[in-house]
């Protein structure tokens, strides 16, 4: 496809398909990187890492990547630093 082809399309405007679930997913990590963004530097990178791999996980196995954030965000919540 040529680049003025390109542009004459529509704007992506997201996937062609609706899962729930995965909509689900990425919406909690969305918050989750939220929630840990304010956090000191050194807590807030240990974190992000967590959640980066939770997404890495998220695209082979969702369900497994689900319940290691709804685990992580208990811990989360739970943790004095994240007061």
């Amino acid at each position: 496809m040529t680049e003025p082809e390109a542009r004459d399309r529509d704007p992506w405007t997201g996937p062609e398909w609706d899962d729930p679930a995965l909509t689900r997913l990425a919406e909690q990590l969305r918050a989750a990187h939220k929630l840990v963004a304010p956090l000191p530097r050194e807590t807030r990178r240990r974190l992000i890492r967590q959640l980066l791999a939770i997404t890495d996980l998220a695209k082979r196995d969702p369900v497994l990547a689900a319940r290691r954030l709804d685990s992580f965000l208990a811990d989360f919540r739970g943790a004095p630093e994240a007061r």
